[in-house]
């Protein structure tokens, strides 16, 4: 369900965290960028694990020499030097930063448990808790089941057997997508959601916890 994927990236630091020691500014400034968010194909960002050492700086600096006149300089070291900003009327240290955050990804077929969202006449809406992107789709439901009165519920021969509102929920990951971020939204449709997770709980121990005790 957790995996840490090894990242690089190249990061700006503003001239306002310069102040602070350079682990805390980066740490900072990765959390910002990648702490719940999706990556395609790696998952939701849970948090940043680790920073490995720096392999390389710039400074993008922007000294006056004089009231109207001014120059722009670009630096590149092997690691970053202190220096006197308050000689810049800018100033920006991009690094190149590999890193590694912890990140949501279930693999297919895995088991996970939660608890029923939503319900309605497409299926269930799981969560997780932290990730909310969860459907159960109509065929992937115990067969047969029916929907009344705002909930599903299997018929188990002549036992019915109903799914309820924060039911604790075990279910089985069928798949996990991706979707393109659309270029147009209508008003009224859903928040879109960058990673979908297609669950099912049409198999033997699945389903409720409930039923199964």
């Amino acid at each position: 369900m957790f995996f840490l994927s090894l990242v690089e990236h190249t990061l700006r630091l503003p001239p306002h965290l310069l102040s602070l020691p350079l682990p805390e500014a980066i740490q900072g400034e990765l959390e910002k960028l990648f702490v719940d968010k999706v990556i395609a194909q790696l998952g939701l960002c849970i948090s940043v694990y680790d920073i490995n050492p720096l392999r390389e700086a710039s400074y993008l600096l922007e000294m006056v020499l004089r009231p109207i006149r001014y120059k722009k300089m670009f630096v590149t070291c092997s690691l970053p030097k202190k220096l006197n900003v308050a000689s810049f009327t800018s100033f920006i240290l991009i690094l190149q930063v590999d890193f590694r955050l912890i990140m949501f990804r279930p693999f297919e077929g895995e088991i996970l448990s939660g608890k029923v969202d939503a319900s309605d006449a497409n299926g269930l809406r799981l969560s997780v808790g932290f990730f909310k992107d969860i459907s159960v789709p109509v065929h992937l439901l115990p067969n047969p089941s029916k929907f009344e009165d705002g909930r599903w519920t299997w018929m188990y021969g002549e036992v019915e057997l109903t799914i309820e509102q924060d039911d604790e929920i075990r279910f089985r990951v069928h798949k996990i997508s991706y979707p393109p971020i659309p270029l147009e939204q209508e008003k009224d449709s859903e928040a879109f959601a960058p990673m979908v997770i297609t669950a099912s709980i049409d198999f033997d121990g699945l389903g409720p916890i409930s039923w199964w005790v």
